[in-house]
C-alpha cells in the first residue's frame, strides 16, 4: 500500500516537473518571441527616426537654398539695370575711346553673376564693377571730345569758335588772362562742365583749361588768379606721381591740390583768398620748374 503511494507521488511529482519544464519552457520562447519583437520594434524605430531626421535635415537644406536663391535674384535686377546703362555708355563711346577692356570686364562681372546662386554679396558686388565700368567709360569719353574741342580751339586761334555764351570777345578776355599769367601755349574752352557747372574753371590732365562763360565778366585781378590758378593745376598734373607721394606736399598742404595750386598763384603774382606762408610758397614755387622737394 506504501509502494503504490509512493509510485503515485513519485508519478504526480515526475508530471509536475515535466509540466514546469513546459511551461519553462514555454515562457523562454515567449520570452524570445517577446525580445525578437522588441528588437525588431527597437530597429524600426531607429529606422524611422533616421529616415525623419534625414527628411528633416533635407528639408532644412531645401528652405536654405531657397532662401539664398531669393536672396540672389532680389539684387539681380539692379544688376540688368546698370548692365543697360553699360551698353549705353558704350554705344556712346563707339568710335571714340578704345572700351576692349571695359567689355571685358563687363563680362567677367556677367559671368559672375550668372554662375552664382548662393550669395547676393558677389551680385551687388558685380553690379557696383559694372556702375563703376559705366562712369570710367563716361569719364573718358568726356575727356576725349574736351581734348579734340581743345585741339580744335587752338587750331583756331584767339579769335576762333571757342566759345559758345561767352561770346568772342568774353573768350578773347581769357584767353589773355590765360596768357598773363603764362599759359600761352595751353588750350583753353568755354564749358560748363566743371563739376557740374558749380565751379567756374577747372583744368584737364590732358593739359588744357575750361572755363564757365559768366568769369569772363570778373574783374582782371579775380580773373587772372582764377587762371593761374587753373595753370597751376597743369604743372601739378605733370609732376603727380611724385607730388602725392611727397612727405613735404602731406605735411605743409594736407595733400590738398587746390590749397597747393592757390600758393603756387601766388608765387607768380597772383594771390587769392587764401594765404600761404614763405615756406609754403617756397615749396609750391618747385611745382612750376617740375621740381617735387
Amino acid at each position: 500500500m506504501i509502494r503504490r503511494m509512493l509510485a503515485v507521488v513519485v508519478a504526480m511529482t515526475v508530471m509536475l516537473s515535466a509540466g514546469v519544464l513546459a511551461r519553462a519552457n514555454a515562457l523562454d520562447q515567449e520570452r524570445a518571441v517577446a525580445v525578437a519583437e522588441l528588437s525588431s520594434l527597437t530597429r524600426e524605430y531607429h529606422e524611422t527616426t533616421q529616415r525623419t531626421d534625414y527628411l528633416d535635415g533635407a528639408v532644412d537644406r531645401a528652405e536654405r537654398d531657397t532662401a539664398e536663391r531669393a536672396a540672389v535674384l532680389a539684387v539681380r535686377p539692379a544688376f540688368v539695370t546698370e548692365l543697360t546703362a553699360f551698353a549705353a555708355a558704350l554705344d556712346g563711346a563707339r568710335g571714340v575711346v578704345d572700351t576692349a577692356a571695359h567689355r571685358a570686364a563687363a563680362l567677367s562681372a556677367q559671368q559672375t553673376v550668372l554662375a552664382e546662386k548662393v550669395n547676393p554679396d558677389t551680385v551687388t558686388a558685380a553690379t557696383a564693377t559694372v556702375h563703376a565700368l559705366t562712369e570710367k567709360v563716361g569719364t573718358e569719353v568726356q575727356a576725349a571730345r574736351a581734348a579734340q574741342a581743345a585741339l580744335a580751339a587752338q587750331s583756331a586761334g584767339p579769335g576762333g569758335p571757342a566759345w559758345t555764351s561767352s561770346g568772342p570777345g568774353g573768350y578773347a578776355r581769357v584767353r589773355a588772362a590765360l596768357d598773363l599769367v603764362g599759359g600761352g601755349g595751353v588750350g583753353l574752352y568755354e564749358s560748363s562742365s566743371c563739376a557740374g557747372g558749380s565751379a567756374p574753371a577747372c583744368a584737364n590732365s590732358n593739359g588744357y583749361i575750361k572755363y564757365r562763360a559768366d568769369i569772363a565778366n570778373w574783374s582782371s585781378g579775380r580773373l587772372n588768379w582764377a587762371m593761374a590758378h587753373e595753370l597751376a593745376h597743369i604743372y601739378q598734373f605733370r609732376v603727380w606721381g611724385a607730388l602725392t607721394s611727397s612727405g613735404a606736399y602731406a605735411s605743409l598742404f594736407g595733400g590738398d591740390p587746390e590749397f597747393l595750386a592757390n600758393c603756387m598763384a601766388a608765387v607768380r603774382g597772383y594771390p587769392g583768398s587764401v594765404g600761404c606762408n614763405g615756406e609754403q610758397q617756397a615749396w609750391a614755387s618747385g611745382i612750376w620748374v617740375g621740381a617735387v622737394r
